[in-house]
């Protein structure tokens, strides 16, 4: 496990709730509370790795009723959260493998219809080129034979 943090710009920003691994206990934050345990979704360094966090890190407020009914403000915002895994999972490393290959793959199946389309068009253009000067051949031929 690594040490705590509260370190905005590597905080993952896309994350579901997860199991608590075999082995790991569960710690408590900076205010005292039991801490989450979340799972990163972010397709990122860091997919697929667990992590505590507070409780209280994001809370999002209770969307109010009315304008007139408000509920309870959130608790106090705490920035605790410690990695669980140091390393990504192999399922997510795999993912992320195939993902750059499909990635790759449809990058250069685009590369290889741009090129069939360009020689395609040269092709039509050559085409109409070899006609018009067979036309104008003929027309020219048969301005001299009136």
């Amino acid at each position: 496990m690594s040490l705590p943090c509260s370190d905005q710009s590597i905080r993952p920003r896309k994350m579901q709730s997860a199991s608590l691994p075999r082995g790991v206990e569960a710690v408590q934050c900076w205010c005292g509370d039991v801490c989450k345990v979340k799972e990163v979704t972010d397709f990122s360094d860091w997919l697929g790795m667990k992590f505590f966090m507070c409780a209280n890190y994001e809370s999002d407020p209770p969307e109010s009723i009315s304008a007139y009914v408000r509920p309870p403000s959130p608790p106090p915002l705490c920035m605790y959260y410690r990695w669980i895994d140091t390393e990504m999972p192999d399922w997510a490393v795999t993912e992320i493998r195939e993902r750059g290959r499909r990635a790759w793959a449809s990058l250069d199946l685009e590369e290889r219809r741009e090129k069939a389309e360009a020689e395609e068009k040269a092709e039509q253009k050559k085409e109409w080129e070899d006609y018009y000067v067979e036309q104008r051949a003929f027309l020219d031929e048969m301005k001299r034979k009136n």
